[in-house]
């Protein structure tokens, strides 16, 4: 009698270690938060509903917002917003984008773990491209929905940021699954968007548009200052800037390359390093896209040439 409680205790034992091993594994992956983007507005209940998902699952997670003014349908700009800001999180934040107008359709639901560790809750359907150019893609799942779907949900086809992304993610970041149990792990690629790279070309630099800012109409770049220093750009040069969309100039002009803004009269256009360290025009107290007419996107590019004095 005494062996078989010693056996009965250590088999008790041995489940309480593998259980807090398993926990301990779901902890790993998780960082408790839970960031959301969408091109949903906020004139409905679409984010209450995505965040209100996320509480019912665990009601300690921390909710942020990312945006959810992502104009409708531009998975190139949630692409964008979302390399902008990861670095900026903890590693084990969970990233929900929903910008889907392939919803209810074949497209993949996925999440991927990033070289950096952070998780990203999205549509495969080009969102992903910059963060996984940038950053790598250490694991890259499938959303197995016979399981990380919200319960009651399954006759809804129009809804999948509540219905699946928000319901996997909560359930991600709060520990609930591992990252082993959101789906079948996929070979590590995504749908990607083609554009633009930065690179230098004879003495010419070449850039893209990702966006615009849209408070201001500062047009910002995707050209990095490595690029900007092997090009010997100096504070003070003159450069000769065309803005194109696909292979048709909108408009071409000279401009100063400085620091800030009030280093130009009031109204004169400046070239620039933005926040995020990339190149970026601006008028100095004036809306420059406005002015100019330029958009952005994958189609919209740049070309810098430097001036000789």
């Amino acid at each position: 009698m005494v062996t078989d409680a010693k056996a009965g205790t250590s088999s008790w034992a041995h489940a309480c270690l593998a259980l807090a091993l398993a926990c301990a594994v779901h902890q790993a992956d998780a960082a408790g938060i839970v960031v959301f983007q969408s091109d949903f507005g906020l004139k409905d209940h679409a984010v209450a509903a995505m965040r209100g998902v996320a509480r019912q699952v665990d009601p300690a997670l921390v909710l942020e917002n990312l945006t959810h003014e992502i104009p409708a349908f531009d998975v190139w700009q949630a692409a964008y917003r979302l390399d902008a800001v990861l670095d900026y999180w903890p590693k084990g934040t969970v990233f929900v984008s929903v910008v889907d107008p392939g919803v209810g359709t074949q497209r993949r639901s996925v999440v991927m773990r990033t070289g950096s560790g952070h998780f990203i809750v999205t549509p495969d359907n080009g969102t992903l491209t910059l963060v996984a150019e940038r950053l790598g893609v250490s694991e890259l799942r499938e959303i197995d929905e016979s399981i990380n779907r919200l319960p009651g949900s399954k006759s809804s086809h129009t809804f999948h940021g509540r219905d699946v992304y928000a319901f996997t993610a909560a359930r991600l970041a709060s520990g609930r699954i591992a990252f082993s149990e959101v789906g079948p792990r996929r070979a590590a690629s995504v749908v990607k968007i083609a554009y633009q790279h930065a690179a230098l070309v004879d003495a010419t630099v070449e850039g893209a548009i990702p966006v615009l800012d849209p408070q201001y109409g500062n047009v910002w770049t995707n050209i990095g200052r490595g690029l900007t220093e092997t090009w010997g750009l100096k504070v003070g040069d003159h450069v000769q800037l065309t803005i194109l969309r696909g292979d048709e100039p909108i408009v071409t002009l000279e401009l100063p390359y400085v620091q800030t803004f009030g280093d130009v009269p009031m109204g004169e256009p400046l070239l620039y390093f933005n926040s995020l360290e990339r190149l970026a025009i601006a008028l100095n107290r004036g809306d420059f896209a406005a002015r100019h007419g330029v958009g952005s996107g994958s189609r919209w590019r740049v070309t810098l040439t430097r001036l000789r004095e």
